[in-house]
Formats: C-alpha cells, sequence, structure tokens
C-alpha cells in the first residue's frame, strides 16, 4: 500500500514539474511588434501670419437729413433696399418753397424793370451833363439810383435762386448708392433743416476692415509693407470655412501713442461674398514670404523637459529619438524649422503608447493636406480688382 501511494505521488509530481517547465517555455517566446501608423515627412511651402480681429465697415455711411424743414409729404423707396445715387426718397411739402419762388421772380421782373428805368435816365443825364443842360449833382443822384437798382435786382436774384434750391431740396435723394435702411421719420411728420435723421444709407460695393497691429510686432514682422503694393490679406468670418482675399489699402501715418498700435485698413469684395458692415471678422496678414518647411502632425510631436521631439522609424523598422524645431502651427499640423529631411519615416501618433528603441510593425499611412491652408493665396476675388476699386 505505501508503494502504490510513493508511485502515485511520484506520478504527479512529474505532471506538475512538466506543466511548469512548459509555461516556461511558452513565457520565453517574444511577443510580435506593435504595429503602428508611419508616414513619411512631408515638404511644404509655409508662411507665417498674424490674425486681428475687427469690425467691417462701410466705406461711405450716411445719416440722411433734410436742407429745409417742412412736413413730409411722402417716402418713395422700400426699407432695405438698394438704391442709387440721385434717386427720391423722400418728399417734403413743396408748395410754400414754390410759392415763395414765384413771388421773388415777380419781384425780380419788377427790379429789372426799375433797372432798365435807372440804366436810361443815368445814361440821358450824362447826355445833358455833356451839354450843360443838367447839373452835375443831379446827374450824381441819377447814377446812385442805378447803382441802387443795380443791388436791388441782384439781391432779389440771390433770393430767388435761394428759393429754388429750397424748391429742389424739398425733394430728397440719395446723396450715395447703397442698402437703404427703414425709415425714421414717417408722413405727416415735421422735419427740421440738419436736424432730423431721415433713415441711413450704407455703400455696399466694397468693405474696410480697420485692424491695430502692435509696435514690436509691426517693427518686427511688417517694417518692409508698403499699402501702395497691395499687400494680401485674407478675412474669416464667424461659422465659415472659405477664406476671402482681400488687400491692405491704407497703413496710418503714425504710431498711436497711447496704445502703442499702428491702424492698418484691408478693403474687400462685399457683393461677391456678401459682407455686411458691423459684422465680426478675423484678418489674417502674411509676416513673411513663403519658405519650404518639413510638415507632421501636430499629436506627432512629443514633449521632453524643455525640448520637443518626433519619434522616427530607422531602417530596422524601430523607433528613434529625434529632436526638432517648431515653426508655426497650421490646422492639425505643425511646421519643423529643423529635425527633419524628405524620406524620413515618422511615428504619426506620436510617443502615446510607444517610446525610442521599440520595434514596431509600420502602418503606412499619408497626410491629408485637403483642408489646411499652409500659405495666404487670393482666393475667390482679383487682388487687382480691388486695388483698383479703393482707389
Amino acid at each position: 500500500m505505501n508503494k502504490l501511494s510513493y508511485t502515485l505521488s511520484a506520478v504527479a509530481l512529474a505532471l506538475v514539474l512538466s506543466g511548469c517547465g512548459q509555461s516556461n517555455a511558452q513565457q520565453g517566446q517574444q511577443p510580435p511588434p506593435l504595429t503602428i501608423d508611419v508616414a513619411n515627412v512631408q515638404l511644404e511651402e509655409v508662411q507665417s501670419w498674424h490674425t486681428f480681429t475687427t469690425r467691417l465697415e462701410a466705406p461711405e455711411r450716411v445719416v440722411l437729413k433734410p436742407r429745409v424743414s417742412g412736413q413730409l409729404k411722402s417716402m418713395a423707396f422700400k426699407e432695405g433696399e438698394r438704391v442709387e445715387k440721385g434717386q427720391l426718397l423722400f418728399s417734403i411739402d413743396p408748395r410754400p418753397f414754390a410759392t415763395q419762388v414765384e413771388s421773388l421772380k415777380a419781384q425780380l421782373v419788377s427790379a429789372e424793370a426799375a433797372l432798365s428805368q435807372a440804366q436810361g435816365e443815368a445814361e440821358r443825364a450824362q447826355r445833358l451833363v455833356a451839354k450843360n443842360a443838367m447839373s452835375t449833382e443831379q446827374a450824381d443822384q441819377r447814377d446812385v439810383t442805378l447803382r441802387r437798382a443795380i443791388a436791388k435786382k441782384n439781391a432779389i436774384a440771390a433770393q430767388l435762386e435761394k428759393a429754388q434750391l429750397d424748391l429742389e431740396f424739398s425733394q430728397v435723394t440719395a446723396p450715395i448708392s447703397g442698402v437703404i435702411s427703414r425709415a425714421d421719420v414717417t408722413q405727416g411728420n415735421y422735419v427740421s433743416a440738419g436736424d432730423t435723421a431721415l433713415t441711413t444709407i450704407v455703400s455696399d460695393d466694397l468693405v474696410y476692415a480697420y485692424f491695430d497691429v502692435d509696435e514690436r510686432t509691426w517693427s518686427k514682422q511688417f517694417a518692409g509693407m508698403n499699402a501702395d503694393t497691395g499687400v494680401m490679406v485674407q478675412l474669416q468670418r464667424i461659422n465659415s470655412q472659405q477664406p476671402i482675399a482681400g488687400n491692405v489699402d491704407f497703413i496710418d501715418n503714425e504710431i498711436n501713442p497711447t496704445t502703442g498700435t499702428l491702424r492698418v485698413r484691408a478693403v474687400f469684395d462685399a457683393q461677391a461674398h456678401n459682407l455686411k458692415p458691423g459684422a465680426f471678422a478675423r484678418i489674417s496678414m502674411a509676416a513673411q514670404t513663403p519658405k519650404i518647411l518639413a510638415i507632421v502632425p501636430e499629436r506627432a510631436i512629443g514633449t521632453d523637459l524643455k525640448n520637443r521631439f518626433v519619434l522616427t522609424v530607422d531602417e530596422n523598422n524601430t523607433l528613434q529619438y529625434r529632436l526638432v524645431e517648431l515653426g508655426e502651427r497650421y490646422g492639425a499640423y505643425r511646421a519643423i524649422k529643423s529635425g527633419l529631411v524628405r524620406g524620413d519615416r515618422i511615428a504619426v501618433n506620436g510617443p502615446a503608447r510607444v517610446g525610442p528603441g521599440m520595434p514596431i510593425t509600420p502602418n503606412k499611412v499619408a497626410f491629408n493636406f485637403e483642408n489646411t491652408q499652409f500659405v495666404l493665396k487670393s482666393t475667390n476675388t482679383s487682388s487687382d480688382l480691388l486695388v483698383s476699386a479703393a482707389k
């Protein structure tokens, strides 16, 4: 019985030792390399630019006020529509002005008749004096009468001209072409010359974007800029991914000592892009000429204390540590000033799951630059047309 027990124990021990040996053999096997996304470094033409916030403004804005006082008779436009320069907008009751014109015309006729009579008498006096048939004093008196008649006629003529202008001004026309606002005063109300605001008109062919550049940025990045060269800028509206091209057409002649900024103005085609004065916008202005740099995804860059690095893939598919110098960011991508060259392969997703010295199985992917803008280019609008239109 004891002999049978020893035999069973030996068999059990052998089975245990056999299982341990098999487990150790399995633990000694190396796991397969981790598969990660790898892409070739791309070289692209890139440009550094600065972005400023602004509100769009109309080049021309008129608060329309009457030039004569009177009762508003009618309104001859539809609120919110586009009006042309010279188009009739409001009519002030013209009857008082027409009456004044007719009265002054009659006075002018009388003054002209009196002047004609005075001229005849003055000429006759000169002939009589020459024949010693009239005294010099009488002739001088007739000459004074003539000059008074001339002055009265000129005064009435001037009053008539003013009355005719008042009659003309009773018909209020658009001083500029543009989009008209609502009527602030309606038919039947009395309006005062130069005081009552009738409505507002803003031009709609172009819009201005004024923005301020701080003195340090201007001196470092834009000191050589000249508005006459039509420097290109881009406008970005709220909730719109499509940039709109424009040009710088004005740079102020001095830096504001209070704010330490320089006022710059860009001009854009309002009608082509339905731009409204008062709208919020961001203006991007290029700070340098384009240059070619390596481009990598932002997520591929790691941080090591003060250093920035990427993980490159060598010929043995092993990850290597590579220091880089960062440039500008462009959406999901970053320009690399130094550290990478054409042909380098990098770990697209960076050091999140892997580290230097690790072997990998590369999964080749490509960058998608379709919605990424690296340089400010003329889009949608001709820069030359904008410059000429602004001038």
